[in-house]
């Protein structure tokens, strides 16, 4: 603790009970030796994690429960360093949440406008992001299901040797088509992804970044089909697709109904990553996804090592941020602007603006 900082406190959205938030003024934790305080800019909503805690039906895991303040995508500017922190003062700094409101958990604590945080936790990020910072959290998550070990299946191995064939055509090697793509590997390891909100587009626009057939997005929502010109993808209807071939499929759609539509598309050997959140038990028939030899995997949260590649190819000019914050309101239109995040299909990504608090 540090007797030369005052009295710190944040004001805070938080989640009192399900569909029943609000701000509220909070007393923060004090910063010890390795800690910083950041003064909030930004944060967005979450329409995955946080609808579920927003809507009451989050599947219970530990430390969950009400109060909490919600929030992981976060971007301000560091006010107090620590003399063991590691940052400076003025740095621009990604906030993957905070646990500091005393009773009040973090979960995952970054929509306030101050926090208290390990400064091992935090990302600095170019001045030239500004707003779309926030969106760090979800071009990691993108990149850790796509940059995953990949899996050593025939379907695998046939996508690796066209990728290896296309390098040769346009005259470069797979290394150097990897090293173009600061750290991404040559083949896209995500053929077909279903969905096409925020995350939907950074996993399209990561796997076209790549060699190898280009990628096809579903969305059943015609609203969402728009977004994809100059990204090297396509977004079409589920039915107007006639491929039953794909060797690896990704869902980001939170369908926890879907699996047997997704295995019917694989090839044999082929494998579907789930990389939404289910609140409702996952099932599937076996004897399609037996006949295929089908595999499955679960990616989860990402590594510090994903938003270190993220932040990479941003910098490299290989990825774009661009077209996906679609609406930004004042924090203190907190309650309105969660309302919205959940409820209006044309917002893709909401955040609000702290720096408007008097």
């Amino acid at each position: 603790m540090n007797p030369d900082l005052p009295h710190l406190e944040a004001l805070a959205v938080v989640l009192e009970a399900p569909e029943r938030l609000g701000l509220q003024r909070l007393p923060l934790t004090p910063p010890e030796a390795g800690d910083v305080v950041v003064d909030m800019e930004w944060s967005g909503i979450s329409t995955g994690t946080e609808r579920l805690l927003w809507s009451g039906t989050m599947p219970p895991f530990p430390g969950m429960g009400y109060p909490l303040v919600p929030g992981y995508e976060s971007v301000g500017r560091v006010s107090y360093a620590g003399p063991d922190s590691g940052l400076r003062v003025g740095q621009r700094v990604f906030v993957p949440g905070a646990r500091c409101y005393g009773e009040v958990r973090g979960l995952f604590g970054g929509a306030a406008s101050r926090v208290v945080v390990p400064g091992t936790r935090l990302l600095p990020v170019p001045e030239s992001l500004g707003e779309q910072g926030v969106l760090l959290a979800l071009a990691a998550t993108a990149y850790h299901a796509i940059a995953a070990p990949a899996t050593s299946t025939p379907a695998h191995a046939a996508l690796r040797a066209e990728s290896a064939a296309g390098a040769t055509a346009t005259g470069a090697s797979a290394n150097s088509v990897a090293k173009a793509d600061v750290g991404i590997a040559p083949v896209p390891h995500v053929e077909l992804i279903v969905g096409h909100g925020v995350l939907g587009r950074l996993l399209a626009r990561l796997a076209a970044l790549g060699e190898g057939p280009r990628p096809v997005v579903w969305e059943t929502n015609p609203v969402r089909h728009s977004g994809a010109e100059g990204y090297g993808y396509d977004v079409i209807f589920p039915d107007d697709d006639p491929r039953r071939d794909y060797r690896t499929i990704c869902d980001v759609s939170g369908d926890a109904h879907i699996l047997d539509r997704l295995v019917a598309r694989l090839a044999r050997g082929g494998e579907i990553v789930l990389g939404g959140f289910y609140h409702e038990p996952l099932s599937f028939s076996f004897p399609p996804a037996f006949m295929r030899e089908a595999r499955f995997r679960i990616a989860a949260e990402f590594q510090p090592s994903d938003l270190a590649a993220v932040r990479a190819l941003l910098e490299a000019g290989r990825l774009s941020l661009d077209g996906l914050i679609t609406h930004c309101v004042p924090a203190t239109e907190a309650d309105s602007a969660y309302r919205t995040a959940f409820g209006d299909p044309s917002c893709l990504k909401m955040i609000l603006d702290w720096r408007t608090l008097p």
